[in-house]
C-alpha cells in the first residue's frame, strides 16, 4: 500500500460543485477522499464514529451555520492530531490569519489555496505533509524536570551548534550565531525549545547563559588563533540575564579572558522578553554598549513594544524575524512590513540582518533589500563547530554562483 492510498482524506465544503472538484483533483494527484461532507457539522460527526479519525482535512473557511475556524476549535476539543489544508475565496490577509491561528491551536496546516483550486497548488501542499505519529516523536521529551537541567549544565551536557551569518554585498561568512543544545544521556540531542522554558521558568537560565556563552567565546578564539578564521559571534541572553547587574561585567571578563575583542561579540535581545520595569536591563545594555558590545533586538516584528524599544536602547543591529522574511517576496503585506523594518533601521544607522532566507528566492529577495546580512537554511543549517572550516571552504565555491 502506497502512503498515497494509506492517507485518509476528508473534504469539507458546503458547496457541492466544489467539493466534487475537490475529489477530482485528489484523484488526479493519486488520493481517494475517505469522507466527503457539506457541512463542519457532519464533519465532526463522521469524526466522532470514526474508527481513526482523518489524516488530512481540506477545509472550507466560509461556511453556513458552522464556519471552518470555529470548527478547528471543536476539532482542538477532540484532540485532533492530524493535518489541515484550508481551502477559501476569502482575501490574502484572512487566510494568513486562519492559519496563524490553526498553529497556535498546535495543530498541523501544510498551507492554504485559493478558490478555484489549482492541481499544482494543491499537489505542492499535499507533499508537505507527515504521519501524525512522527510529529509526536519530535515532541516525546517536551519536558524535562528542573534538577535534570541543572545536573546537565553542571556535568557540560550543553554543546553549542553554529549557523553562519554572510554578508549580502560580498557573500563572505561575517559571524556565527551561537545556538545551544544539549546532549542528553539517553534522548540523544535535545534542542533548546525543550528545555529553555524549563531553565526561565526555575532560575537557571543565568547559568545556562554563562555557560553556552564561555564555550562560545573560548571557540571563537579557536576558529581565530588556529584556523585564521575572524568570525564575529552572536549570543542570545535573556531578560534573566539583563536584571543581573554584573551581567555586563561578567560578559567583558569572559570576552576578554578568550581574546575576543568586545565589537565582535553580539548580544541578541528577543523583544517579547522586556519587563515592566527596566532600569536594571537599561544600565546593564547600557554599560554593554559603553564597553563597545553590539546589541541585536531580535526577531523584530514580533513583540508588542518594537518601536518603544528602539527609542530606548542603544541597539546596533535589527534583525527581522524570520516571519517576514520567508517568502516575503511572494506576499504583499509580509514584503511591505520587511521593507519598513529595513528603511527604519537604515535610518537610526543600525545593521539589519534578515533570518530565515530558506531558498534561493529568499535570498534575491534580500540580497535586492537594503539588508547586510542574511541567515538561514538557504546559507547553512546550524552545525557543530568541527564542521564549521569545511563549510565556509563549500560556501566560498558556492558564493561566486549566488553573488
Amino acid at each position: 500500500m502506497t502512503e498515497k492510498s494509506a492517507m485518509n482524506i476528508m473534504v469539507v465544503d458546503d458547496e457541492v460543485f466544489m467539493r466534487n472538484m475537490l475529489i477530482l483533483t485528489l484523484g488526479n494527484l493519486g488520493y481517494s477522499v475517505t469522507h466527503a461532507c457539506e457541512s463542519a457539522a457532519l464533519a465532526l460527526e463522521a469524526i466522532d464514529c470514526a474508527v481513526r479519525p482523518p489524516d488530512l482535512i481540506l477545509l472550507d473557511l466560509n461556511m453556513p451555520d458552522m464556519d471552518g475556524v470555529e470548527f478547528v476549535r471543536y476539532l482542538v476539543e477532540r484532540k485532533y492530531s492530524g493535518s489541515l489544508i484550508l481551502v477559501s475565496g476569502e482575501d490574502e490577509r484572512v487566510l494568513q490569519a486562519a492559519e496563524k491561528l490553526v498553529q497556535a491551536h498546535h495543530i498541523t496546516v501544510l498551507g492554504h489555496v485559493r478558490k478555484p483550486v489549482t492541481q499544482d497548488t494543491l499537489g505542492a501542499l499535499l507533499r508537505k505533509w507527515t504521519p501524525a505519529v512522527a510529529n509526536r516523536v519530535l515532541s516525546a521529551h517536551g519536558t524535562y524536570a528542573p534538577e535534570a537541567l541543572r545536573l546537565a549544565i553542571a556535568n557540560g551536557e550543553l554543546v553549542n551548534h553554529y549557523q553562519p551569518m554572510v554578508s549580502l554585498v560580498t557573500g563572505r561568512v561575517v559571524g556565527m550565531e551561537t545556538l545551544v543544545r544539549w546532549r542528553h544521556p539517553i534522548d540523544g540531542l535535545v534542542f533548546p525549545d525543550q528545555f529553555i522554558g524549563v531553565a526561565e521558568s526555575n532560575g537557571l537560565i543565568c547559568d545556562l547563559t554563562r555557560a553556552v556563552s564561555a564555550d562560545a567565546l573560548t571557540q571563537t578564539r579557536s576558529w581565530r588563533e588556529e584556523l585564521g578564521l575572524p568570525l564575529q559571534i552572536a549570543i542570545n541572553v535573556s531578560m534573566d540575564d539583563l536584571a543581573s547587574l554584573d551581567f555586563a561585567d561578567y560578559i567583558a571578563g569572559a570576552a576578554g579572558a578568550a581574546t575576543v575583542p568586545s565589537h565582535d561579540v553580539t548580544l541578541e535581545v528577543t523583544e517579547s522578553q522586556w519587563m515592566q520595569d527596566l532600569r536594571t536591563p537599561l544600565e546593564v545594555l547600557t554599560r554593554l554598549r559603553i564597553k563597545r558590545f553590539r546589541l541585536s533586538i531580535d526577531d523584530f516584528g514580533t513583540g508588542h513594544s518594537s518601536l518603544a524599544q528602539l527609542r530606548d536602547i542603544p541597539f546596533s543591529e535589527l534583525k527581522i524575524d524570520r516571519g517576514f522574511v520567508h517568502g516575503a517576496w511572494a506576499d504583499e503585506t509580509v514584503r511591505a512590513i520587511f521593507d519598513t523594518s529595513v528603511i527604519l533601521a537604515k535610518q537610526l544607522n543600525m545593521g539589519v540582518v534578515a533570518e530565515g532566507v530558506e531558498d534561493r528566492a529568499d535570498w534575491e529577495f534580500v540580497r535586492r533589500s537594503g539588508c547586510d546580512v542574511a541567515q538561514g537554511y538557504f546559507i547553512a543549517k546550524p552545525m557543530p563547530a568541527a564542521a564549521v572550516h569545511d563549510w565556509i571552504e563549500e560556501w566560498d565555491e558556492r558564493a561566486l554562483i549566488v553573488i
